[in-house]
C-alpha cells in the first residue's frame, strides 16, 4: 500500500491509501478520488517531502502488528463494488453529457443566460459556477442540471 498526500483543485490537501501508483492513476482516471472537503474529483499527487533518516538516536514509534488497526487523521470511505459501479456509470454519463458541448468553464453563468435571452448561439455547454449563482439561474427560468461526477478525459 501507498499513501499518497493529494491535493484538489481548490487546494484542499487530504491523504490516500492505494495499492500501487498505478491504483492511483486508474481511481483517478474514472472519477473515484474524491476530496473529503468539496467533493472534486480534479486530484493530484501533493508535492511530499522525502523520507530522511534520522541521525538522532531518539526511537522511533513501533509499527502496528499486521491485523491492528492504525489510525488516521483523516476519514475514509471503502465503497462497495455497487458504488463503484455506479461511480463508473455516472462518469460515463457525464462524458456522453459533454460529448459534443462547449466548456465555457467560469464563464458558465454569463453563457448561459446570454444563450437563455438569445443574444449567443443556442448549443449545450458545460462549465462551474457557485452554487448561489446557480440558484440564480434557476430563478430567473434559465435551464441547468450538475453534471455528474467524473473526469473530462480517459
Amino acid at each position: 500500500m501507498i499513501k499518497y498526500g493529494l491535493v484538489c483543485d481548490k487546494g484542499h490537501t487530504f491523504e490516500g491509501w492505494f495499492k500501487s501508483s498505478d491504483g492511483f492513476d486508474t481511481q483517478k482516471r474514472r472519477g473515484l478520488v474524491e476530496c473529503p472537503h468539496c467533493g472534486s474529483i480534479h486530484i493530484d499527487r501533493a508535492i511530499m517531502a522525502p523520507a530522511v533518516a534520522r541521525t538522532d538516536k531518539t526511537p522511533a514509534l513501533p509499527l502496528a502488528n499486521e491485523g491492528e488497526w492504525v489510525s488516521s487523521s483523516q476519514e475514509m470511505t471503502i465503497l462497495s463494488s455497487e458504488e463503484r459501479e455506479l461511480r463508473a456509470k455516472l462518469a460515463e454519463l457525464r462524458l456522453e453529457m459533454i460529448k459534443n458541448a462547449d466548456n465555457v468553464g467560469d464563464d458558465f453563468a454569463e453563457e448561459a443566460r446570454r444563450i437563455h435571452f438569445g443574444e449567443a448561439e443556442r448549443r449545450q455547454i458545460y462549465g462551474q459556477t457557485s452554487l448561489d449563482e446557480a440558484r440564480n439561474l434557476i430563478e430567473e427560468g434559465v435551464d441547468i442540471f450538475p453534471l455528474p461526477p467524473g473526469t473530462d478525459h480517459n
